[in-house]
């Protein structure tokens, strides 16, 4: 692991892939409204940054480069909970701090979003910014669908997004 997660890194990866996903790792499917490969993509994103794998014994993050990966690596409400966990406890290894302001946002933070049964079902990585009106809207690239430097706003319904500013 590096002493520092490098967000040019984890972004310059997720723009290289968001729309041609990189084809040594498996690709989820999103199949009938369910699943899909945002977080696996996520996770490949971080994992660019300079995070490291997580072999812990109760919420482990880890890709076997066959095809296999923990819950964490590629389950949106897992990696949520495994970033705010890890920050939690001070762990020394990729965290994420829930952050309100979006000033406070960088390229290389992650967006999840919460649906109305209180589940967080989709994550995308922040990209790039625009200013306008005053305000500092992150853009983001993910999968699921897959898109490059899109408004994080989504046209489908969901109640809330969490804003995740990641560090080692």
């Amino acid at each position: 692991m590096t002493s520092k997660y490098d967000r040019k890194l984890a972004t310059s990866y997720a723009m290289k892939y968001a729309i041609e996903p990189n084809k040594r790792y498996k690709f989820y499917e999103f199949v009938n409204g369910n699943g899909g490969d945002c977080t696996n993509f996520v996770s490949q994103c971080l994992m660019a940054g300079g995070a490291r794998m997580d072999y812990n014994n109760v919420r482990p993050w880890w890709y076997d480069g066959r095809g296999k990966s923990s819950i964490c690596w590629a389950v949106a409400n897992s990696l949520f909970w495994y970033l705010k966990t890890n920050q939690k406890l001070n762990r020394n290894v990729i965290k994420g701090l829930e952050v309100e302001d979006l000033s406070k946002l960088e390229i290389g933070d992650v967006v999840f979003y919460e649906n109305y049964n209180n589940s967080i079902f989709h994550s995308a990585i922040i990209t790039s910014f625009i200013d306008e009106y005053g305000i500092h809207e992150p853009r983001i690239s993910q999968h699921s669908y897959n898109q490059i430097n899109e408004t994080y706003v989504k046209d489908y319904e969901y109640k809330k997004a969490h804003f995740l500013k990641i560090t080692f």
